[in-house]
């Protein structure tokens, strides 16, 4: 990518932010660190890389996105609102009764989400599904799939990844969010997930593990991972949980947070700072 279009999803991933945040602090609660995780990650494929149509989200032809840290979901639906998928407005109903907006992803319920997703692991089995029956119609499409550390502890996700990797479904794109963090803690106190990136090799993966804090980083391991042709295909994210923000970076349990006075001059104050980053781009 050019500078500009590597700005252009800096911007992106600000708005987004700044979605996700307004969308929290309006609930006064919700799965943050996480979220904030994604959000390049999401900027990236959104911006350049996802095929898809906010008019028409049930398009035939475009690339499917399973969240399968299902828990993330606000994060996604900050996307699908700055991406023209919904109005804006409706990020404040997120989680109350009758809204279109759960807590976790609903491929019935909103607009541009493809996999119910929650229960943590089932996300992977989904792709893989998605993945295979695209390869038994000759399809073009890719699947991508998001999947968390702590989620990792799941062994579905294995048995899934082993059966992506054996019938070399290279068109389902791995994305693991490895900020290291889970609901109890860190996953290296929970359950030691060791080096993700020589286990997904093991597995059978051509693997990447770049900045996920990098839109760059992110998009040119994409490109790179479309160019494998006889092989599945994983890029590792390096990020932090609350990525973007030192604050709540910084929090011990940033997982789902329940604001407090302080909380709220941090979400006041970043999403000022974002707000003038993004007036300071231009857009």
């Amino acid at each position: 990518m050019d500078t500009e279009e590597v700005n252009e999803l800096k911007v992106l991933s600000a708005k987004m932010r700044v979605e996700l945040l307004k969308m929290l602090k309006r609930r006064t609660y919700g799965h943050l660190g996480g979220s904030m995780s994604i959000i390049e990650v999401l900027s990236t494929l959104y911006g350049k890389h996802l095929k898809h149509d906010p008019l028409n989200p049930n398009w035939d032809d475009r690339d499917y996105l399973v969240l399968s840290k299902g828990h993330s979901g606000p994060g996604l639906y900050a996307a699908l609102a700055v991406n023209g998928y919904f109005e804006k407005e409706i990020l404040g109903s997120l989680n109350e009764g009758g809204t279109s907006l759960p807590s976790h992803p609903d491929r019935i319920l909103t607009p541009g989400i493809d996999a119910t997703t929650g229960s943590l692991g089932q996300g992977t089995s989904v792709a893989a599904g998605l993945g295979y029956a695209l390869r038994l119609e000759k399809a073009s499409q890719y699947v991508y799939l998001i999947v968390g550390d702590g989620e990792l502890n799941e062994g579905q996700c294995w048995e899934a990844f082993q059966f992506i990797a054996h019938n070399k479904l290279n068109h389902v794109i791995v994305l693991i969010d490895e900020n290291k963090r889970q609901l109890d803690g860190f996953t290296v106190d929970i359950l030691n997930p060791f080096d993700i990136q020589e286990k997904m090799i093991a597995f059978g993966f051509h693997t990447m593990k770049v900045d996920g804090g990098s839109e760059l980083e992110i998009s040119n391991a994409i490109d790179e991972a479309k160019k494998i042709e006889d092989q599945a295909v994983c890029i590792v994210l390096d990020t932090v949980k609350g990525q973007g923000i030192p604050y709540f970076e910084e929090m011990v349990d940033n997982h789902s947070v329940k604001f407090c006075e302080q909380d709220y001059q941090a979400v006041d104050h970043a999403i000022q700072k974002l707000q003038d980053f993004i007036q300071k781009a231009g857009a």
